[in-house]
């Protein structure tokens, strides 16, 4: 995942997150106030049918609608203009708020004109563990616009809004737990990516490192196998040809890996030409035939009948064949026996390798296109590698615009087949003499 890939992400989780959280917030706010207006409407019915009620027991004239005052969000004072009976007023507004459906803890006083104070009434509880503890009760100001009035106050009003708002609140708290799970998820992303690169900075600087004792090993086993006396020497000559043969095999592997890295970096260079099939092919099988025939097996090779040329990257096609080939033979039982069959399909053309080897496990065919994927084979690993043979293959062929297949059954072996499209394919009719 590119840099630029990872910034847009982080922006636009970000942007996301913040929408979210001033999304719940707004909606949050929105059922608080919703909440406390019903609140509000509800009280102040229940006080002003109590004024009512107030006014019957003495006979008194009808209270007005504005008798019902709020002075703070949980206080509100009630202007009768007659005396009040303590007795009757908290019988009264127990029993109003109850109709409402408001089961809150609430305490009131009265006005006393006499001592200009208000005379405490009482605290009426209704939870059965006692709502007043770590409560501050008898906190009820008087007013001075009003001569003979009582006061209610709600000490519990916020916990009574807020269990009003479990369901929301219980969504917002999930909600942001799912934003920190999603923010570690991005910090544990971000650290992988560094490690990640960190990792692949180390395995180019190692492998660039290599490049030097490799030339040096090649040359100097180039002149080992030049020596006349070492010639002459089988012993010799055979452990000049080891070291050659060793040198290659290990620079195949550390260009493999350079070859990756460049993939994974979007640096890969493609320079395709119009090729002879043939003049790329034959060396290849050339050498593959040999191998099989000393081990006892058999390649049989089926080539197209007519002269050839596919557009490809030279050193890459050649690469991705020999990869194929080298599977084949080392998947294989002791004597390989392999078929490769070069033939058009349609206007374009098929490549195909079969072996008759161990096979793949269906379960494993998708994934053995994937960077150090390996076939899992317990504790033994017989046939040696990174894991990076397939995954080149397809890389290249992608780059191309070709397409791989795999083709393959447990103890019945594995055709793998390139398919080259009629843009990369140029058929020439042979001429008669």
């Amino acid at each position: 995942m590119s840099n630029t890939v990872v910034r847009r992400v982080l922006i636009l989780g970000a942007i996301a997150m913040i929408g979210i959280i001033a999304m719940q917030t707004y909606w949050v706010v929105i059922n608080w106030n919703f909440n406390d207006e019903d609140f509000n409407n509800k009280v102040s019915l229940s006080l002003y049918r109590t004024a009512q009620s107030l006014a019957e027991l003495s006979q008194a004239d009808p209270p007005k609608r504005d008798v019902v005052n709020r002075r703070s969000s949980n206080y509100y004072i009630v202007n009768i203009e007659n005396e009040i009976n303590s007795e009757a007023l908290e019988f009264f507004l127990q029993r109003e708020l109850e109709q409402q459906g408001l089961n809150i803890n609430f305490e009131y006083a009265i006005f006393d004109c006499h001592s200009n104070a208000m005379v405490y009434g009482g605290y009426c509880d209704y939870t059965p563990e006692g709502g007043s503890q770590n409560l501050t009760l008898g906190d009820l100001p008087k007013d001075n616009e009003f001569l003979y009035y009582f006061g209610v106050k709600f000490p519990t009003q916020s916990s009574f809004l807020f269990g009003k708002m479990q369901l929301v609140i219980t969504l917002s708290g999930v909600m942001l737990v799912t934003l920190a799970f999603f923010a570690y998820s991005m910090y544990v992303i971000l650290r992988q990516k560094r490690m990640s690169e960190m990792q692949k900075d180390f395995i180019n600087n190692m492998t660039h490192e290599f490049r030097t004792p490799l030339s040096t090993i090649r040359i100097a086993a180039n002149v080992f196998q030049r020596d006349a006396g070492i010639q002459a020497d089988d012993r010799l000559a055979r452990y000049a040809n080891i070291i050659h043969e060793q040198y290659e095999r290990l620079n195949r592997q550390v260009e493999k890996v350079l070859q990756i890295a460049r993939i994974e970096r979007g640096t890969l260079a493609i320079k395709p030409e119009w090729l002879e099939l043939n003049e790329v092919v034959e060396p290849l099988l050339a050498g593959t035939k040999l191998q099989v025939e000393e081990s006892g097996g058999t390649c049989e090779v089926i080539l197209p009948a007519v002269p050839t040329r596919v557009r490809a990257d030279r050193l890459h096609f050649s690469n991705i064949l020999y990869n194929l080939l080298d599977n084949a033979i080392k998947y294989s039982p002791a004597a390989p026996r392999l078929e490769v069959r070069i033939e058009p399909a349609g206007r374009g053309l098929t490549i195909r390798i079969t072996d008759r080897g161990v096979g793949i496990d269906p379960e494993h065919q998708s994934r053995v296109f994937e960077k150090f994927f390996r076939i899992p084979t317990g504790d033994t690993h017989d046939v040696k590698g990174f894991g990076l043979g397939l995954f080149y293959v397809k890389s290249i062929c992608e780059a191309h615009g070709w397409r791989i297949q795999l083709d393959s059954r447990p103890g019945h072996g594995t055709t793998m087949s390139i398919l080259l499209p009629a843009k990369a394919v140029e058929f020439r009719k042979l001429t008669l003499v």
